[in-house]
């Protein structure tokens, strides 16, 4: 996994997600099984994950470590104020919001996945997931997703 520094435009505004004053911390065993074989996560990343209300990480971390165990390749850093996974041209963000997670992909890369869940399709190229829709979906479902929006 190669990480990249990106700073968004300066006329662009971001605010966080919720923060919860309970959030769990992250062990190290955890943290190398979310962020592939190097074991360390971009500390601009760590600090959005940090920053997500606390009934919504695992959720994060579940897809964190989706994509880069089907994408090793993937590159991570923050754009437009959220995590960007990259590889080559091909883009995947994933943001936080107060009901959940989005994923912001391409309708036609996204492997069936709007077609196969239209009611978490929220306009074109989001995918909104709550925790409880998530619980849902298989890793399988998601990696293919994942597949399909990265090339892998």
């Amino acid at each position: 996994m190669r990480l990249l520094n990106y700073s968004p435009p300066s006329n662009f505004s971001y605010t966080p997600p919720e923060v919860s004053s309970a959030t769990p911390t992250t062990t190290s065993l955890e943290l190398r099984a979310s962020t592939g074989n190097s074991g360390a996560m971009d500390e601009a990343v760590r600090r959005y994950r940090d920053e997500i209300a606390g009934p919504h990480q695992p959720l994060f971390d579940r897809l964190h470590r989706l994509i880069l165990t089907t994408c090793p390749d993937a590159e991570v850093a923050l754009s437009y104020g959220m995590p960007t996974y990259r590889v080559g041209t091909r883009r995947l963000n994933l943001g936080a919001w107060k009901h959940g997670l989005s994923l912001y992909v391409s309708p036609h890369r996204d492997g069936g996945f709007s077609t196969r869940h239209p009611e978490l399709a929220a306009g074109k190229g989001t995918i909104k997931l709550t925790t409880e829709a998530a619980a849902d979906i298989s890793d399988k479902e998601f990696q293919d997703l994942i597949r399909a929006a990265l090339g892998n």
